[in-house]
């Protein structure tokens, strides 16, 4: 007894460090961005959960300054790569140079590429070509690149953040599905209202700048990492996060009637990752120390939307993905009240 109370205590002190790192980091980024409340969350979220993320939304939006802002607000280095079609692997990896020394003798040394950054912003990442999208492929997944068979690890924590634009399509590389599931969550970034339109005019147009205070380091995004892997969740509430992946599957016995008419191909297992690790970071910045419901519906669309692949109905009728998610949730939903001898044989 005298050895648990203390453990607990440390937790729930750990866990309120978290909420104000987290709201702090928040406030910083709120100073320059107006509106996207939900987007930052999300983007904080991957963040915490050891992720990347994908924005998508029309130019002039403000993706990309949100990613700066954020860069700006953390003790990290940051790197921006504009991705067009002529970009190759080398442009951003590295490639080994021919170099002398001092006695006049030559060798090889690596020059590090843009991708050895703690931030990097992959900017309409999809205008590039397929071969050149992949070299990102290993770092997202492995935290390290490899040029000329000598492995190379990227600076921790390591967080891509890629934006395209859904509207201009001539002349770009649609991600493939394996790349796609790279990424912990795929954001939609959309216009702004009245009232955010008037403020970002006031912000933009007059002789001010803004000064973003630098509010947290690289140990303790990592500190922070592991917390977010201690937070429990119940056995129900796991299960709910797998019956969501699965009725995502029009294979499945289960899966609901849009899921089989509509869909080709459902998430892969990166799905329950994102939706647990989302859920917990979500729980934790609410000051909760478990995962409840709320919290997976909360993720199930960020999630979710950029891993289930349409059939050709589903694209011929114009099906909206996220429609569809919030179906299947409910479906996962019934399943899950149902009891889980009624869903698992």
């Amino acid at each position: 007894m005298d050895q648990a109370a203390p453990s607990a205590e440390a937790q729930a002190q750990r866990a309120r460090e978290f909420v104000a790192a987290f709201q702090a980091l928040r406030s910083e980024v709120q100073k320059v961005i107006v509106g996207h409340d939900d987007v930052i969350d999300h983007v904080l979220t991957g963040l915490f959960a050891g992720g990347h993320v994908l924005l998508e939304g029309v130019p002039g939006l403000g993706k990309t300054l949100l990613i700066r802002t954020l860069a700006a607000s953390l003790d990290l280095s940051f790197s921006r790569i504009q991705f067009t079609p002529d970009l190759m692997p080398g442009d951003i990896i590295g490639t080994n140079m021919i170099v002398e020394d001092a006695a006049g003798r030559k060798h090889f040394q690596f020059q590090r590429g843009p991708i050895f950054g703690h931030i990097l912003l992959a900017d309409e990442v999809n205008r590039a070509t397929p071969k050149t999208q992949s070299a990102l492929l290993e770092g997202m997944q492995e935290g390290s690149v490899t040029v000329s068979g000598t492995a190379h690890m990227l600076p921790a924590p390591f967080f891509v953040l890629a934006t395209q634009n859904p509207i201009e399509m001539e002349g770009t590389y649609p991600l493939p599905e394996a790349q796609l599931d790279r990424f912990v969550f795929k954001l939609r970034v959309k216009y702004p209202a009245l009232e955010e339109l008037n403020e970002i005019i006031n912000r933009t147009t007059r002789v001010r700048e803004v000064a973003v205070d630098r509010v947290m380091t690289g140990p303790q995004v990592m500190s922070y990492r592991e917390l977010i892997r201690e937070v429990p969740i119940a056995s129900h509430i796991r299960d709910l996060a797998s019956l969501i992946v699965l009725a995502s599957h029009p294979q499945w016995e289960r899966a609901p009637e849009g899921t089989r008419r509509f869909v080709r191909y459902g998430s892969s297992p990166r799905g329950a990752q994102a939706l647990v690790l989302g859920a917990k970071v979500r729980a934790l910045t609410d000051g909760r120390y478990n995962v409840s419901l709320d919290d997976l519906r909360a993720m199930a669309l960020p999630a979710l939307r950029h891993r289930i692949i349409l059939n050709f109905e589903g694209e011929a009728e114009g099906v909206d993905a996220d429609r569809l998610i919030e179906q299947l949730v409910e479906a996962a939903e019934s399943l899950s009240a149902a009891g889980k001898d009624a869903f698992l044989r």
